[in-house]
């Protein structure tokens, strides 16, 4: 372009299309950048929430704002039960026995695979009477363990070696019901008889089969007085809430069950959570600032300052102590932040420590010791459940909620169409009537605000979406711009162009013209 003009014709094209496409580009670079800077405000709101949630549930996950059983002997191992309130503990316990599982050992031979004999034995457990059959494919100790094993009688046995020789030691499980005997068919190989035992009639003087190298008996302790028995050197229905494992006491040894409250976790808890709260609520003011703020008027964001501002009034316990964040201390300030008065939680802390811990912890309770809870923490909604007609057994019956409990064997599970969907029990005995009691404490109520806003529909999932579209708009906007403006380009080089062929032309013309002109006057001179 440009040679028949003279004009640097590239160069004017190029300059009046930058300047049609300045404004436009600079339009859409302008809302480019504005709802950039509303995806990362609300990315970093989004995360702001997550860790202010995952940090007080990491606390009570990991149950340091939970009351902790404590042992007087390193012996006995005292621990809560998950999500258990346990209070105020002072339990005396004297350890008589220590559960343990029968052992049975056979003498010595030469070796695994040595023969023993062939013949037909009976193994006798708890489960049941189990034929165990010895023959040439599996005649030696290595042949009967095997045996033994896959007959899934609830014993184990093994070969082992010593300084004598090779010996089949069989192993039951713990507590006196899990005793066993082996006999063997009078028809049987000689031999085999030397595997021979029963508990019953054993003479330690004068064993005719296998020895006895523990026999099996139950763990007994003695309960402020009160002597029990346990099948295992682990349980947790002694002391309500508090699991207790027999590790390496001796018998008679008298330890106490005690408990440790986490009072100064707690009140470090409070604090954290009033510094968290206040530093999420600067964000969200900062996001939402009038004329500065990348998410002003954002609904979605208003309706999370709503949420949260309710904490502090939010029920979040039905244990009968303070029930509110607010009752412990926890005050709103004229700016929206909290405070805490640090006397008033010192005050509560003191005169009902664990209405305070019920605050800050999830709790599922039973109106009656019949009924077990099965369902995990946050699997039903917080409120009171009503169940009814409950009956033990397997299978168990009864309603939850007035709907027919979905049964699983020894458990019921609440109805898909109930309020209480998600909540599984044990009917423990036979019950006309109970409640079921769910609370979520702080820390539940962190994660439905979380859930609610995160939920599909909800203010934060809203807003991603909303945002999302834009930056699709936006897209598409300058797709079709540069297409407007590519097309504008090449018509003014197509103008241009068709103007310079023209001017040319002229020039041609004129040329032409100046040269006739020329010749009619030299003819005429």
């Amino acid at each position: 372009m440009g040679v028949g003009s003279g004009i640097d014709t590239a160069t004017l094209v190029e300059q009046l299309a930058a300047a049609s496409k300045k404004p436009k580009e600079d339009l859409i670079a302008k809302r480019e950048e504005a709802n950039s800077a509303k995806i990362s405000a609300l990315g970093n709101i989004s995360s702001a929430i997550d860790s202010f949630a995952s940090a007080l549930s990491s606390l009570i996950s990991g149950g340091s704002l939970f009351t902790q059983a404590t042992s007087s002997d390193t012996g006995v191992v005292a621990s809560a039960l998950a999500g258990s309130r346990i209070g105020n503990l002072s339990v005396q316990m004297e350890v008589r026995q220590l559960a343990a599982a029968q052992s049975i050992a056979s003498g010595s031979y030469a070796g695994a695979t040595s023969p023993i004999g062939q013949g037909q034995m009976t193994l006798t457990t708890a489960k049941g009477s189990f034929a165990i059959t010895v023959d040439a494919a599996n005649d030696s100790l290595a042949g009967l363990a095997r045996a033994i094993n896959a007959a899934g009688a609830g014993v184990t046995a093994s070969v082992i070696q010593d300084t004598t020789g090779s010996r089949l030691v069989i192993k039951g499980a713990t507590g006196a019901a899990q005793a066993f005997s082996l006999s063997v068919d009078p028809s049987a190989d000689a031999g085999l008889q030397a595997f021979a035992f029963d508990p019953a009639s054993y003479d330690a003087g004068n064993p005719s089969g296998m020895s006895l190298a523990q026999a099996a008996q139950d763990a007994i302790v003695r309960v402020d007085g009160v002597e029990v028995t346990r099948t295992s050197n682990s349980f947790s229905d002694l002391v309500p809430g508090v699991k207790i494992d027999l590790r390496k006491a001796a018998a008679g040894t008298v330890i106490t069950i005690g408990s440790s409250r986490p009072t100064a976790a707690i009140s470090q808890a409070v604090s954290d959570f009033v510094a968290a709260y206040n530093e999420l609520k600067s964000m969200l003011d900062a996001a939402t600032a009038a004329g500065a703020g990348a998410l002003r008027g954002d609904v979605g964001l208003r309706e999370m300052q709503r949420q949260l501002a309710k904490l502090p009034t939010t029920v979040l316990s039905s244990a009968g102590g303070p029930a509110t964040l607010a009752e412990i201390g926890v005050r709103t300030q004229r700016d929206g932040t909290l405070a805490v008065d640090g006397a008033r939680l010192s005050s509560i802390l003191a005169s009902d420590p664990d209405g305070v811990e019920a605050l800050f912890n999830p709790g599922q309770t039973a109106s009656s010791p019949l009924i077990r809870i099965v369902s995990p923490y946050g699997a039903v909604k917080p409120g009171t459940y009503t169940v009814s007609d409950l009956v033990a057994g397997d299978p168990a019956s009864g309603k939850i909620e007035g709907f027919l409990g979905v049964v699983s064997g020894s458990q019921l599970g609440s109805s898909i169409a109930a309020k209480s969907k998600g909540l599984v029990i044990e009917p423990l005995g036979n019950l006309a009537e109970g409640t079921i009691t769910v609370d979520l404490g702080l820390g539940g109520a962190l994660q439905a605000i979380r859930d609610a806003l995160r939920a599909s529909g909800g203010p934060l999932a809203t807003t991603q979406a909303r945002l999302a579209t834009e930056s699709k708009t936006i897209a598409k906007d300058r797709e079709k711009m540069e297409t407007r403006e590519s097309a504008y380009h090449d018509q003014l080089v197509r103008q241009f162009t068709a103007m310079d062929s023209r001017v040319a032309a002229f020039k041609a013309t004129q040329s032409y013209l100046d040269q006739q002109i020329k010749m009619w006057t030299s003819g005429n001179n």
